[in-house]
């Protein structure tokens, strides 16, 4: 007798026991062996035990998730389950003071996180689509988060009753979309083929980059306004500092792995994985420590665009190597982010109008990017999924959505630390709304508004042709996924489509 799993693998019961044992054994020597050398950090309360509990309940959530199957509809994406997770394990009562997580584990964890989705984003992609969209790209990154940062201040001033420079904080706060939603959501459709002929998956991830440092730039801005921190002039010239230095950066880096290591080395895709993931996670902490922290997810971006550029098919196994570094670590983010939501930081008299403040900015931003995409070459159907991806907000808005309450309150200004309070009410009801309904709309429409790229090949022996359609590597359904991963391994590499070949004959 034998589980089958998938049409390529079949297991024994005795071996699926087998495994699990031996996991378990693994996972118990290897929490021996931490407890061992960190001591208290390890047991309940402390941070290397709400990271492992974290990381656990996530990948169940997200499995969980996964499982679920609505009538004719796609699967729901598992960061909803990995989301919802981090949400329960902060504000349920005593799990929360076990599972307790120190603000700079948190925040270096997202970071790295941040680093690896940027890698893949680069090296998904495609420089043929991004020439010819270079000019929406630009309109895309800056005229849907400038509308909506000014619709959110204009409503927020008349609505929550904001002074001006706290209504532009909070709409540049808001303005920004959630690249740790949006490119992983858009490497699984250029996985599937889906919207890589316009050149769709390229778009979203290449301008999200520039759209997070204008937001962050503005932000940064008004802040030093309100709080009386350096000139405005000040500001705005750090913001271009940030995105051409980070591109220079990136640029330089991307050549240098071109030549280092050479192609005739032992273990070049190692090495080369190695360097790219190593630069990127680099530059994204290094940028924070000069205090040009919008400048690292543009160097990382760059860096991994040139270094797959110079590769060309070489990048795939690279990008295997990538993929499984996001596999690990992609729970970790979104339970994070998941967790730096406090229910009870939510004040029910300032609810009701965050949520009308952030509805009429996310109904602009979306009919803004439908604008913004006009003759820009895309039909009706793909203009209405690129509006709908660029809603999804959560890795900026965790990140600075408490800066000005943290601000007012060394300051000790009463009527500020107020403001700032509805300021990051508002930024984690974003959150909790945006990201999973972006995440849906992204998975369920995508099949249905983005033509599937499927090439014909050539066999020069016969002259007849076949089609060949792109689709992305998943886990295998069965009864034990765990086991089935264990044995199979999760094959995750992200390719461009002009570098598929068939090899079949027919």
């Amino acid at each position: 007798m034998c589980i089958i799993i998938g049409p390529c693998l079949c297991i024994s019961p005795h071996l699926c026991v087998c495994v699990c044992v031996c996991v378990s054994v693994m996972g118990l020597l290897l929490f021996g062996v931490l407890w061992a050398v960190t001591g208290p950090e390890c047991v309940p309360g402390g941070t290397v035990f709400g990271l492992v509990v974290l990381f656990l309940t996530a990948v169940c959530g997200g499995k969980l998730v996964a499982l679920i199957q609505l009538p004719r509809l796609p699967a729901l994406p598992a960061l909803l389950g990995m989301l919802l997770a981090g949400l329960l394990l902060r504000n349920v009562p005593y799990v929360s003071d076990a599972v307790y997580i120190q603000q700079k584990w948190s925040s270096s964890m997202r970071n790295i996180a941040l680093a690896i989705i940027l890698t893949r984003a680069g090296l998904g992609l495609n420089p043929a689509a991004l020439r010819r969209l270079k000019a929406v790209c630009v309109r895309m990154a800056v005229g849907p988060c400038m509308v909506e940062a000014c619709t959110v201040a204009v409503v927020s001033h008349f609505l929550l009753g904001f002074p001006w420079i706290w209504a532009f904080m909070l709409g540049f706060v808001l303005a920004a979309v959630s690249p740790a939603v949006v490119v992983p959501s858009m490497l699984q459709l250029q996985g599937e083929g889906l919207g890589v002929e316009k050149g769709v998956p390229t778009l979203l991830m290449a301008a999200g980059s520039f759209d997070d440092v204008l937001s962050i730039t503005c932000f940064t801005t008004c802040l030093g306004v309100a709080f009386g921190m350096g000139s405005t002039w000040g500001n705005l010239l750090k913001g271009a500092v940030e995105v051409v230095g980070g591109m220079l950066v990136g640029a330089g880096l991307g050549i240098f792995i071109h030549f280092f290591p050479s192609e005739d080395q032992e273990g070049l895709v190692f090495r080369r994985s190695y360097l790219l993931l190593g630069f990127g996670v680099f530059a994204v902490f290094g940028s924070h420590a000069v205090g040009l922290g919008g400048a690292g997810g543009l160097t990382t971006l760059v860096l991994s665009f040139i270094a797959g550029l110079s590769w060309k098919s070489g990048k795939v196994a690279v990008a295997g190597i990538v993929g499984v570094a996001w596999d690990i670590f992609q729970p970790l983010l979104f339970g994070l982010i998941g967790a730096e939501i406090t229910v009870t930081t939510l004040e029910p008299h300032t609810v009701g109008l965050g949520v009308a403040t952030l509805a009429v900015g996310v109904v602009i931003r979306v009919l803004t990017t439908f604008c913004m995409v006009l003759f820009a070459g895309f039909n009706l159907k793909e203009k209405i999924f690129i509006s709908l991806a660029w809603m999804p907000k959560a890795t900026v808005q965790a990140a600075i959505g408490s800066t000005a309450l943290d601000m007012s309150r060394s300051v000790g200004d009463a009527q500020m630390e107020a403001w700032a309070l509805v300021v990051l009410t508002v930024a984690v009801l974003s959150i909790i709304i945006t990201a999973p309904t972006g995440a849906i709309a992204i998975g369920v429409s995508g099949p249905h508004l983005l033509q599937r790229y499927t090439p014909i090949i050539d066999t020069p022996t016969t002259g007849n042709t076949h089609t060949h359609t792109l689709h992305q590597h998943t886990p295998r359904n069965c009864v034990c996924n765990f086991c089935s991963f264990l044995l199979a391994g999760k094959p995750d590499a992200t390719a461009d489509p002009e570098e598929v070949t068939c090899e079949s004959k027919l």
